[in-house]
């Protein structure tokens, strides 16, 4: 499992800078810079003051990666040790980015 630090505090799975789910899609198939990249589980939380109360954030959890032409991406599987998702303020995905992309 890959240690997470997601700072979009817009998505309505963030808690505390950890994602409630238990796992996540980055997405950017033909990616070639982290702009390219997006997280495709973001959810926009409608209300600011919505907090996720009915799940425990996770610090570790499984990625799903579709940006194949990163140097982490194992058969579609991020293998980095700890990963950033940023975006804070993102109104939807494609607002968001993979961080720690990095270009084969």
């Amino acid at each position: 499992m890959t240690k997470l630090d997601c700072n979009v505090t817009t998505c309505m799975h963030n808690a505390d800078n950890c994602c409630c789910k238990n796992a996540i899609i980055v997405d950017g198939h033909s990616a070639k810079d982290k702009c390219d990249t997006c997280c495709g589980s973001f959810d926009e939380s409608k209300d600011s003051s919505f907090h996720n109360v009915f799940k425990t954030p996770e610090s570790k959890l499984e990625i799903d990666c579709e940006a194949v032409q990163c140097v982490y991406n194992e058969n579609r599987h991020c293998s980095a040790e700890h990963i950033g998702i940023a975006g804070d303020g993102a109104r939807q995905a494609s607002h968001t980015e993979c961080a720690t992309f990095k270009a084969k």
